[in-house]
């Protein structure tokens, strides 16, 4: 069932002004629904009213975890102190690497709940032409936000040393920086600083032939598992969640985080390319996850 939250700042104070109406109007659709679980998969601000109402429901919580610290110019103000809130009201927590578990479940503010890792699945994945089909210059895709934790300076510095043709394109929103400038004056590179919609995800993906996450550190990539779902090629540093993500994977290459490696890497893909496994279905992947959820140990 949906339910109308926000889509602006001005909807968010509206909706905390309506907080009792807003959360009688949840307890009704609880009480309706009779879940036994509830999970939340990306924290947001009205999460906390949320969380009370299934709280007095007797509901049992999953909160999916994304990064155990905000990664440096990443998050929204105040999404940190929203997260331990939520983790304060876990019964159960969900990460999508070992990684960014272990962040959680060690140190001085260690969870007092379960923790499980399980894997990351695509937001988008299904349909798309095999890589290199389109018989132009290949083309790499660097996706996501443009903050320089990603290695905006490194796929600066490493493009340069491809020596094949190609085409790259740089897209995400983030800060003007020296890097994208840099990244920008590339001859074969096209930065698009824009906010992408989420129906535009299959096109994206499906343009590219290779994504490229040049991460100077990293919990996982939700990128990477779309790129693999969808039959693409993923280079990526060895850094933070990465390395478990794609180890063994026959469609990724893992390097150092050093702009030589990178280059290498995408060399190696243009000229011997790997095989491609059959594309996955992402519905059925977010299905999966959640029976792995309720199978897991810990909801027992």
């Amino acid at each position: 069932m949906k339910v109308a939250t926000y889509s602006s700042i001005q909807g968010l104070v509206g909706r905390l002004l309506t907080a009792p109406g807003f959360m009688h109007l949840l307890g009704r659709i609880v009480r309706d629904f009779c879940p036994d679980v509830a999970i939340c998969a990306m924290p947001g601000p009205l999460d906390l009213l949320m969380t009370h109402v299934l709280r007095r429901a007797g509901v049992r919580i999953v909160v999916i975890v994304h990064d155990a610290q905000p990664h440096p110019g990443d998050g929204y103000p105040l999404q940190a102190i929203l997260q331990r809130r939520l983790i304060r009201q876990a019964d159960q927590i969900v990460t999508f690497s070992r990684h960014v578990a272990d962040g959680l479940t060690t140190g001085p503010e260690a969870v007092g709940c379960p923790v499980v890792a399980l894997a990351h699945p695509p937001f988008i994945g299904g349909a798309a032409a095999p890589p290199f089909a389109h018989e132009g210059a290949p083309r790499i895709l660097m996706f996501g936000r443009l903050l320089p934790y990603k290695g905006l300076d490194l796929l600066a510095e490493a493009l340069p040393y491809v020596r094949r043709d190609f085409e790259c394109r740089v897209v995400g929103q983030g800060p003007e920086s020296p890097e994208l400038g840099r990244l920008a004056a590339l001859a074969q590179v096209r930065v698009e600083n824009r906010w992408v919609a989420e129906d535009e995800l299959p096109r994206l993906i499906a343009w590219a032939d290779i994504v490229v996450l040049p991460y100077r550190e990293a919990s996982q990539s939700g990128v990477g598992a779309m790129a693999i779902a969808s039959g693409r090629y993923v280079v990526a540093t060895r850094v933070g969640g990465l390395v478990e993500q794609f180890s063994g994977d026959t469609q990724a290459i893992l390097c150092e985080p050093e702009p030589v490696a990178i280059a290498t890497a995408l060399e190696n893909i243009l000229e011997a390319p790997p095989p491609v496994r059959p594309q996955v279905d992402s519905g059925q992947e977010w299905e999966n996850l959640a029976r792995d959820i309720l199978a897991s140990r810990e909801m027992s």
